[in-house]
């Protein structure tokens, strides 16, 4: 039965695959919006921020469409939220992209490039998940599940206890991570076929579980 279109919102700030992101969650009977407005996004019960591109451009965005507090604020409030690729990393403090850039600072790290000169980048492809700490969002999927994974920059958590997996390439980099109603991950789910759909349905489930 799908969920209250309203109950989920996508944030639209003009970088991603958005598309891609809703229908992911359609095809597992979760309706959601896609918006820019930030009251809509303080009335959804749920936020997804997906995103691909560059850190500063992201962050310029969200602050020029005023969307920056609606975000920040609806994490503070317990909302869940789920960030994918820049939306994993623009919740940390900063990012060495472009020099310096600010991020929403919600976890203390910094958002720092592959340095391996023997690996291709961005690191593009599939890639297995090692579970450091099982959560909701993982529910019916296994370790060393394969997701799909495109970017060059990659987060560094100051707390370690955040980390809810890692992957390797060329190092052991965090590719998610989870603390109470904030759930983050580096690959796209949206590409990721089966493992994917199952990652989106779990976060709709999770949503729908704060609502009762």
């Amino acid at each position: 039965m799908p969920y209250h279109k309203n109950m989920i919102a996508i944030v639209d700030y003009g970088m991603g695959n958005l598309r891609s992101v809703e229908k992911g969650f359609l095809k597992v009977g979760i309706d959601v919006v896609v918006t820019n407005k930030p009251e809509i996004i303080e009335k959804a019960d749920g936020i997804v921020l997906p995103g691909v591109g560059a850190f500063k451009d992201c962050m310029r965005e969200l602050s020029n469409l005023r969307l920056t507090d609606a975000i920040v604020n609806a994490i503070r409030n317990g909302k869940p939220y789920l960030g994918i690729c820049l939306g994993l990393q623009v919740l940390f403090s900063e990012s060495e992209e472009f020099g310096r850039c600010r991020g929403l600072d919600i976890f203390r790290g910094k958002v720092v490039r592959f340095q391996n000169g023997n690996l291709k980048i961005p690191h593009m492809g599939w890639n297995e998940l090692t579970i450091q700490k099982q959560n909701p969002l993982l529910n019916g999927i296994k370790d060393k599940t394969y997701f799909y994974f495109v970017h060059s920059f990659y987060v560094a958590p100051e707390d370690s206890s955040i980390i809810a997996a890692t992957t390797d390439y060329g190092l052991n980099f965090t590719s998610m991570v989870w603390e109470d109603n904030i759930f983050a991950v580096q690959f796209h789910p949206e590409k990721s076929q089966a493992a994917g759909l199952r990652l989106l349905e779990n976060f709709g489930r999770i949503v729908a579980s704060q609502k009762q």
